[in-house]
């Protein structure tokens, strides 16, 4: 148990027997009435947000959340096997439970994945990667009406915006959370 005054973004919470993360909260202090906890949760299952109001200093029942990092090993079908680090277990998961995170997936990359007794709930990785382009067509110096990007596809299949200047082969860091290309990784 805690109180709302312990809320922290990434905290867990058990609301009516489900698992909720808390995403962002803002402690509120108005100038009449009590004060109160606006909160965007999101489930940890199925990634609906809602937002939900707490008074101040009310208890919520917090779910204990254990996050392991684990090494990505391969796709197997639907599947998806990572490795414990610690005692070498391989868990799959679903391809649902990995979500959008598969796409930034490199065999042997670490990421963490978080259980709640024994019940894998999420992978969550690292703020940035690093992938090589696979695929890209030349571009033309003139050729500023798309902005100075042009598409290009990298190690994983993703496809992103890089800037006209980059070729196939080279290594390029990207934002896990939004898909962008962030910069060129010096060698």
């Amino acid at each position: 148990m805690a109180t709302t005054n312990d809320l922290k973004n990434g905290l867990v919470l058990n609301l009516e027997g489900q698992l909720w993360q808390v995403q962002e909260f803002l402690h509120v202090k108005p100038g009449k009435g009590p004060a109160f906890v606006r909160t965007k949760l999101k489930n940890v299952l199925s990634g609906k947000i809602i937002d939900k109001t707490f008074n101040a200093g009310t208890k919520v029942e917090t779910a204990t959340v254990d996050r392991r990092d684990m090494q990505y090993l391969y796709h197997d079908g639907t599947d998806f096997v990572f490795m414990d680090q610690e005692d070498y277990e391989q868990v799959p998961l679903s391809a649902d439970l990995v979500g959008d995170a598969a796409n930034y997936l490199l065999e042997n990359q670490v990421a963490q994945v978080s259980f709640h007794e024994g019940t894998p709930l999420s992978v969550e990785l690292p703020p940035a990667v690093e992938l090589t382009i696979t695929h890209t067509e030349p571009g033309l110096q003139g050729d500023r009406s798309s902005g100075g990007t042009k598409p290009a596809t990298v190690e994983t299949g993703l496809e992103i915006q890089v800037p006209l200047f980059l070729d196939e082969g080279v290594k390029v860091r990207v934002d896990t959370r939004s898909g962008d290309y962030l910069g060129r990784v010096k060698e």
